[in-house]
């Protein structure tokens, strides 16, 4: 299965937009829980490709997690810990699992973890990770791609890093949560999601002082001492700076809630002197607007609380069409322009070398067929598209997925022509077994690409189904049909919408006709209106 985005570019986006919790903040509070014995659970978690890694990798480890989609919460219950290896099949896909190094060998004494994967963004080493758990009093061996760390017991000591590393800075944090005496890390990260994982820490038993400052102290506590909690995590400030980013780039007027406005200060500061518009509504509240051409501006990606390099790609985008030449010094990666050539078959006019890119503003990009390279460089092509004039295609969306929640469905609730749809081939001799009728077409292109919005009538039209031949019947023939291992096909996020599918395609011909007319007539009675996704084909 290949899925891609398919968006139709000039639409202002406008209403309203909720931002999720933030994913490099709950990668590491799912880390942290594994300190407590017992049963913790975590509000505001984002369904995400990254968040069902980690909850692979802490599974693997002995733990107990149960995620419920719809209250976005997240249980684990680390009371027994049985393995201490995380493998390199989950590892490799996703850096942040790294994390896990520090918990497991401060609460196990000993810890197995492959080196990490993750963006292809540039070299980002463990080396601070390994010499500050050394200097703690772990013994580390590097082999055969894995970070064996070995303590009888850690003590508290200090430490300096030599760039403030947000991944050292967490994995050092839970080392010495249970270390013996006090740690202090200077040069430490200061980002949101460092102080959200302090407070985390905190309110389960631990005592780490000065978070968000660039020395932190971290007083080691006994592991009685630790205790499950309840604790809701922030909101994601990056998936926020892209909503602002894609307002602002289609000239639109919108509303974003659950957003930490502080977090994006720097990132705020920017927009404005490029000649948005950004109103504090209320303290969780912005409305981004734009209605003239921006202007161009010069900026340096800088550890927090400067210009987070996680939005340096947003910003390009932006620039592209701004009045002037704008420079870009990327200073914390190496390999963080990766959006740079797909911008440049939008008509984009950037002159890259090595970590400056200079973009002179045109006046407009023109859409085309795109890659997503990586998470961030993904999500810059998606408000490219959307300022775009005329129809682009982006591909590789698994990068996306990582790190944004429902994407598509958010943006099209602030009016965005988007849809993602898997690359089927169809060729004269075969017919997909919905083909032959046109209703029926139309009813599984509407639940594929509106799968979140057509959930509660998918539930009504198998309710209905249900009330004729009885729920044990549809239950039996759904299970005999249903793949064992489904979950690589569009429709198997959504149990309602996978049993909504099955049952069209098994039933017979003349039935499907029957039930493609019911269940568009359920649409009708609820007084929902939709735009053909055939009407062009």
């Amino acid at each position: 299965m290949s899925e891609k985005f398919y968006i139709k570019g000039g639409t202002p986006l406008k209403g309203e937009v909720s931002i999720g919790g933030a994913k490099n903040s709950v990668l590491k509070l799912m880390a942290a829980a594994i300190l407590a014995k017992g049963e913790t659970k975590i509000y505001n978690v984002p369904d995400l490709t990254d968040v069902e890694i980690m909850l692979s990798v802490i599974e693997q480890l002995g733990a107990k997690t149960a995620y419920n989609k719809t209250e976005k919460s997240l249980t684990i219950d680390a009371t027994d810990i049985t393995s201490v290896t995380a493998k390199y099949e989950l590892v490799s896909k996703m850096r942040a699992s790294f994390i896990i190094l520090g918990a497991l060998v401060t609460r196990c004494k000993e810890a197995i973890v492959a080196l990490p994967g993750g963006c292809a963004i540039g070299e980002r080493r463990v080396d601070f990770h390994i010499k500050g758990l050394e200097a703690l009093g772990a013994k580390i061996k590097i082999e055969n791609g894995y970070v064996h760390a070995k303590a009888n017991k850690l003590v508290g000591t200090d430490i300096y890093l030599d760039l403030p590393s947000v991944g050292a800075t967490e994995n050092l944090m839970l080392a010495a949560v249970l270390a013996e005496g006090s740690t202090r890390i200077q040069n430490a990260a200061q980002e949101p999601e460092i102080v959200d994982l302090a407070n985390f820490l905190n309110a389960m038993g631990a005592d780490v002082i000065g978070a968000g400052t660039s020395e932190l102290v971290i007083n080691g506590v006994k592991q009685a001492d630790l205790h499950p909690i309840e604790y809701t995590t922030i909101p994601d400030r990056i998936e926020a700076g892209t909503f602002m980013a894609a307002i602002i780039a289609t000239k639109g007027k919108a509303v974003i809630k659950n957003v930490f406005p502080a977090h994006l200060t720097f990132f705020t500061d920017k927009l404005l002197k490029m000649g948005a518009n950004i109103k504090l509504v209320d303290p969780t509240t912005l409305e981004v607007s734009c209605k003239n051409r921006l202007n161009s501006i010069n900026f340096v990606t800088q550890p927090y609380p400067g210009f987070p390099t996680d939005l340096q790609s947003m910003a390009m985008a932006l620039l592209t069409t701004a009045n002037g030449v704008g420079i870009i010094t990327e200073s914390l990666y190496e390999n963080r322009f990766m959006q740079v050539p797909d911008l440049r078959r939008m008509g984009a006019d950037i002159h890259q070398d090595r970590n400056h890119a200079i973009i002179k503003g045109v006046k407009k990009l023109t859409g085309a067929t795109l890659t997503a390279s990586d998470l961030r460089a993904g999500a810059s092509l998606v408000v490219a598209a959307l300022m775009a004039e005329g129809n682009s295609v982006i591909e590789k969306l698994h990068h996306i997925d990582r790190g944004y929640e429902n994407f598509e469905v958010k943006l099209r609730l602030l009016g965005a022509k988007i849809e993602r749809k898997d690359d089927e081939i169809i060729s004269p001799a075969y017919k997909r077994w919905y083909d032959h009728d046109p209703l029926l077409l139309e009813v599984i292109e509407l639940l594929r690409n509106y799968q979140t919005e057509l959930h509660a009538q998918a539930e009504i039209f198998l309710q209905k189904i249900e009330e004729k031949v009885s729920k044990e019947t549809v239950d039996k023939f759904y299970a005999m049909v249903k793949p064992v291992n489904a979950n690589n096909r569009w429709y198997d996020k959504d149990p309602v919408i996978s049993k909504t599918v099955e049952i069209l395609r098994i039933v017979p011909p003349e039935a499907q006709k029957i039930c493609a007319q019911n269940f568009i007539k359920t649409l009708k009675d609820m007084g929902i209106e939709y735009e053909s996704p055939n009407k062009d084909k």
